[in-house]
């Protein structure tokens, strides 16, 4: 067989495992990319304009200490933080559906509903302030709800796809679209704001409190129209893509070791990758006989409990601290000079700005940390990767907590690199490996549905960041900078000490790594140390 030996796995898996990397792993990078891409596009763009939304919908919820733009606490975590509630049910939901009814089924719809919900989310029924937020707020839940569908999909349609040797980078660079999407989120919002700037020219808002003579205010319908524009956009990328998504084959190995049909995914897989199967019926038999257990049973517990424990709880914890910056930025942005006070700008002003600032941000301290890790995932390993980076993670922002008015009034610069570098470990680090190691560790049976879990679980650490972080970090007086700095570097150093929960899955096969091909032991004590002569040839080169 493709396999060579009388490999334990199924000749198809094997041909995919040894697969030499080709055209058509990239074709797929590609695909479940973009909608990584427009998950991240769709959530991050809304920190560009919630100030103007502050400014345009509350103008007087805080003028009188001259800080225009900030919405009453409530509102805005709603508006930023409704978008992430939406997600981690879409999650629960979707990855659920993607083990019952097949990957492929389940990733158009997550597309459709996202295209629909960017461009509802640009429009308003009613022009009061709670009917504007009201109707964007219902449509960023259900734009949530789609994006939070493309997390366990894309990452499990990734890896079943991907060889053993290169598997982590393929993921990771999945993964690493959402920093092209927070780059594009930050680059949007500076053009689109640019360009009304251009036509609608305004004095600062110190001049006369951001209204004209006659009570109108500034910029008015122009900054109205620019946020929704920039909303809208987000639609574009998921409608780019559908085509290809449709096309795209059920991925073999759920169509072997779910569907038990190895005929048709032998075909399949033929059909886009150049190499040569033997179909093996009776062998999928054997092999399905062995992996009938379920999630809630207590073969699922004894062989991979505490790895879900364990992926669950990093995820949760890194992204308390991961939401937190990015939720935040928009407020640490004048302590490091970025921006300046907000009375000084008209409110598109303020929006280039801040937009300006988080497409710098992104681009040097957010971006670079993706690439790393798709480099270096597949040497170093995505254990230590997830170490260090919690561990860096954590040192930095108890620096910065602690030091946060020296930085804030003398150090500058100072500041602005250590706030990068945060986002570089985040990245470089437990952002992208939390993505990675679920997809990697679980049965097929119960893969999207774990990866479903574990990322929910991530989104519920996003939700206490926007509620509860963000309540402390709104009005930016040092005090309570300081705690939340303080507090995140905390939760950084418990996702360190979770992440040894977690086993290195660096080089294995998937069924190898979840114990799918009878070894069970090998997989249970998660250490490569299976007898040489059972394993095929092509799993001992590395």
């Amino acid at each position: 067989g493709a396999g060579g030996g009388g490999g334990q796995n199924l000749a198809v898996l094997d041909a995919l495992d040894s697969a030499r990397t080709q055209m058509y792993h990239m074709k797929a990078i590609v695909i479940a990319g973009m909608g990584f891409f427009t998950d991240a596009y769709d959530l991050f763009c809304i920190t560009t304009v919630s100030k103007l939304l502050g400014r345009l919908y509350y103008p007087d919820s805080n003028a009188d200490i001259g800080k225009p733009g900030t919405m009453p606490v409530r509102i805005n975590n709603m508006v930023t933080g409704v978008a992430l509630v939406g997600t981690l049910m879409g999650q629960l939901v979707f990855g659920y559906f993607g083990d019952k009814l097949g990957r492929k089924r389940v990733y158009g719809i997550t597309l459709v509903l996202m295209a629909v919900c960017a461009i509802g989310s640009g429009l308003s029924f009613g022009s009061s302030a709670s009917a504007v937020i009201g109707t964007l707020c219902f449509f960023r839940f259900w734009l949530g709800f789609g994006i939070g569908g493309d997390y366990p999909l894309s990452a499990t349609i990734m890896s079943e796809y991907a060889n053993k040797k290169t598997r982590g980078a393929f993921i990771a660079a999945v993964f690493a679209m959402q920093g092209v999407g927070i780059i594009f989120a930050g680059l949007v919002s500076m053009i689109v704001s640019a360009i009304f700037l251009h036509y609608n020219p305004a004095p600062a808002w110190d001049a006369h409190h951001g209204r004209t003579a006659d009570g109108q205010m500034d910029q008015w319908p122009g900054a109205d129209y620019m946020w929704r524009v920039v909303l809208m956009l987000g639609a574009f990328p998921a409608v780019a893509t559908f085509y290809w998504r449709m096309k795209m084959p059920e991925t073999a190995r759920y169509t072997a070791l779910i569907e038990g049909n190895a005929k048709q995914a032998t075909n399949d897989m033929q059909k886009v990758l150049e190499i040569r199967i033997d179909e093996e019926q009776e062998k999928l038999s054997k092999f399905r006989a062995a992996n009938e257990y379920s999630l809630l049973s207590m073969e699922f517990a004894r062989r991979h409990g505490l790895h879900l424990i364990g992926t669950t709880t990093t995820w949760f914890l890194l992204d308390i601290a991961f939401y937190s910056q990015n939720l935040t930025q928009k407020d640490i942005f004048p302590a490091i000079n970025l921006t300046g006070p907000p009375g000084t700008m008209s409110a598109l002003k303020e929006v280039f700005v801040i937009s300006r600032a988080m497409f710098l941000i992104a681009l040097f301290g957010t971006f670079p940390g993706y690439w790393v890790t798709v480099a270096l995932i597949d040497k170093m390993g995505r254990y230590l990767i997830q170490l260090l980076g919690f561990f860096m993670m954590s040192l930095f922002m108890l620096v910065m907590g602690i030091k946060y008015e020296y930085l804030k009034d003398h150090g500058h610069a100072l500041f602005a690199i250590l706030y990068a570098l945060t986002f570089f470990f985040a990245n470089f680090g437990p952002n992208s490996t939390t993505f990675v190691l679920p997809a990697e560790l679980f049965p097929t049976r119960v893969r999207s549905t774990c990866h479903a879990i574990s990322a929910a679980s991530g989104k519920a650490g996003a939700i206490v960041a926007a509620f509860g972080v963000q309540t402390l970090t709104l009005k930016g007086d040092p005090k309570h900078m300081k705690q939340a700095l303080i507090l995140l570097s905390v939760t950084n150093m418990f996702g360190f000490f979770f992440t040894f929960l977690v086993p290195e899955t660096m080089g294995r096969s998937l069924e190898e790594i979840s114990g799918e091909d009878g070894n069970v032991a090998g997989a249970a004590a998660g250490h490569v140390d299976k007898d040489v002569e059972k394993a095929p040839p092509s799993s001992t080169e590395c």
